[in-house]
């Protein structure tokens, strides 16, 4: 990050997006690592993300005292992703497919080995799963992110998880093994299911939406409180989900 820079940059707003091109690379950065990276006085650091901080671009993490991508940035990137055909022309559809179920329907991409939710539409059910527009979950942990783990051969989804696959809930999936199964039977039936892997009390179903040459583009998932999960329920909820899941891709 010594490279010279043109004579009409601005020294402190090149610091700025240097910092946050650490994190778009990093996940989270430290004062020490910006004063260290950068070659300024940590004093200077901290007021730098102080500074970006207040504007939302990062945000501390109060316990470990380190910073990462912050409200604003993530909204400027879904604002980004937005211009998609795939985000756009999919929120008409699930809208439908929320008020038809009465069950909260989410929009989701691969991201490594996580999965960002990029939409969401509340259910209107007095007691529902609220939407998580923004929000990276590891991949293995979610229905959406399970099917599209599952257009990958076991081996290359496997070797997204270089540290092993991270536990999320009691439920989650942390063996290989369990996970190369899952991943069979997701192949099989042509859905992917999440009982409270992600999140305690929270279950969820999920389809790929393919672009023409049938490639998966996201996913596509009704989540809903586990209680309200039944076998029958699963049935009834996946002949909508998929026409919707179909639909967008038409429209793409």
């Amino acid at each position: 990050m010594s490279e010279s820079l043109p004579p009409y940059t601005v020294g402190s707003v090149d610091k700025a997006a240097l910092i946050l091109l650490m994190i778009r690379d990093r996940g989270e950065v430290r004062v020490t690592d910006v004063s260290d990276e950068l070659g300024v006085a940590r004093s200077t650091a901290h007021r730098l993300l102080l500074t970006l901080a207040h504007r939302g671009f990062v945000a501390q993490d109060r316990v470990a005292k380190s910073y990462r991508a912050g409200r604003v940035l993530v909204e400027i990137g879904l604002s980004a992703v937005g211009g998609l055909d795939v985000r756009r022309k999919a929120r008409r559809h699930m809208e439908r497919l929320a008020e038809e179920l009465h069950e909260t329907v989410n929009l989701l991409v691969l991201e490594g080995n996580g999965v960002r939710f990029i939409d969401g539409v509340e259910g209107d059910r007095p007691l529902r799963v609220s939407s998580r527009t923004g929000v990276l979950l590891p991949a293995h942990a979610t229905s959406g992110g399970k099917v599209l783990l599952a257009e990958l051969p076991d081996e290359e989804a496997l070797a997204l998880f270089p540290d092993g696959l991270p536990r999320v809930t009691e439920r989650t999936i942390t063996d290989p093994d369990a996970l190369r199964a899952e991943l069979r039977s997701v192949r099989d039936l042509g859905y992917g299911v999440n009982h409270e892997e992600s999140a305690s009390g929270l279950d969820a179903v999920a389809v790929c939406v393919r672009d023409h040459l049938g490639r998966a583009l996201a996913a596509l998932a009704v989540s809903l409180p586990h209680q309200r999960m039944t076998q029958g329920l699963l049935h009834t909820i996946l002949p909508p989900l998929r026409a919707t899941a179909e639909a967008i891709s038409r429209d793409l």
